[in-house]
């Protein structure tokens, strides 16, 4: 069995990124955005004197887009785990189960319970009045929000100076998944098993996530663009190019990747739906279809089991496989790679994500602005938003 390996760093991630450069937009939803500047890390560890105005329990309430997630439950879990380490908190969760409006009025009914402390895993991404609205709610009830996962604008932060946001770099995941599937097309003589025509091109397929979400954006973007940086910079003599079996779009800029998808939206069923027929109409073994990656690891997974249809991607002893590399570093996804069904994938920290939340949820407690004690952090120059890093897994 093959193990897993962690290959984290920021060095990597800041590196790789001043070798792409960046992209910037004219508007976000046709383009992806270029990665967040971060401030020089200041001694918010330091401060020491609390605000009269909180301090003692609170009622922390948390609203999670959706419990089926596969990545957001282990947050949720790790959460739970770890609450017991915060005695100032009495975090009560709930299921927004995809629906904003259902979100909204959950975070209606906490605040006339006179919640302390919003946390908001948003439904509606790329949706400004949306976490507007939000933020208007809390601040029309003097209670902070703290964002999370599912990334809201610099303005919404900035517009609330007891809001926050705690996620990854969207930029950073792509980033990662494009040296990952480079470094695995460069070791040995994989570039010439996988690209199965000869011809220099490896065809992929992208299954990609919600639309009008930051970390589908960056994710379909750089990973492509990343590993072809690397591949060119190496003289591998291939490069990755959308397989006709991409549904085209017409949503976003013209760079040649970024309109190129099949639309799984996370989802491990979709994804299994939209591989199984674009198998019936494209033939791996001819080099329709070379390469698989998702912007998710559940969508991964959905990609397997339709390659598993065919006789792909079985784990067993000789049995033909494309490389499928997903985001989040899932219990199953590990499995999958260790396994031999799934090539890589890009470590989301959620116990990191999900502890950063409670720490600040404890700064409310007791009685600290929620930005204390963060010098540790990665945090944007440009708004208070936390990034926890990722890291490769393969």
């Amino acid at each position: 069995m093959k193990k897993s390996k962690i290959l984290a760093g920021i060095g990597l991630i800041l590196s790789a990124m001043l070798v792409l450069g960046a992209c910037t937009p004219n508007q976000p939803a046709q383009q992806p955005p270029a990665p967040q500047p971060q401030q020089e890390e200041e001694d918010d560890d330091a401060v020491t004197e609390p605000s009269p105005e909180y301090g003692g329990m609170i009622n922390a309430d948390v609203f999670w887009y959706t419990f089926a997630d596969t990545f957001l439950a282990s947050v949720r879990n790790s959460m739970i785990e770890q609450e017991a380490g915060f005695p100032n908190l009495n975090v009560r969760h709930h299921d927004s189960m995809d629906n904003q409006a259902t979100q909204t009025e959950q975070i209606q009914t906490a605040i006339m319970q006179g919640t302390d402390l919003l946390i908001v895993n948003i439904v509606t991404t790329g949706a400004e009045d949306v976490a507007m609205n939000i933020v208007d709610l809390a601040r029309g009830a003097d209670v902070p929000v703290i964002f999370f996962n599912r990334e809201v604008s610099d303005d919404v932060i900035n517009s609330y100076a007891d809001s926050v946001f705690i996620g990854t770099d969207a930029a950073e995941a792509g980033v990662f998944q494009g040296i990952a599937i480079a470094n695995f097309l460069m070791d040995g003589d994989n570039a010439s098993i996988f690209d199965v025509d000869g011809d220099g091109y490896i065809r992929y397929i992208m299954m990609r996530g919600e639309h009008g979400n930051a970390e589908a954006f960056f994710r379909t973007y750089y990973s492509v663009r990343t590993a072809n940086t690397m591949l060119a910079d190496a003289g591998a003599g291939i490069t990755l190019v959308p397989s006709a079996a991409n549904e085209t779009s017409s949503l976003y800029a013209d760079d040649g990747i970024s309109n190129y998808f099949l639309y799984a939206n996370w989802s491990a069923a979709e994804s299994f739906n939209l591989v199984n027929t674009a198998l019936s109409a494209h033939d791996p073994t001819a080099g329709d279809i070379e390469l698989v990656i998702a912007n998710n690891d559940d969508a991964a997974l959905g990609a397997i089991q339709a390659l598993n249809e065919i006789g792909f991607n079985t784990g067993a002893a000789g049995a033909p496989k494309l490389p499928v590399f997903g985001v989040d570093a899932t219990d199953i996804a590990r499995i999958a790679i260790n396994d031999g069904t799934m090539t890589g994938t890009v470590m989301q920290d959620g116990a990191g994500m999900g502890l950063a939340v409670l720490e600040l949820s404890n700064n409310i407690a007791t009685g600290y602005n929620l930005m204390a004690n963060t010098g540790h952090h990665n945090i944007d120059a440009t708004a208070a938003k936390i990034r926890i890093p990722h890291g490769i897994v393969n």
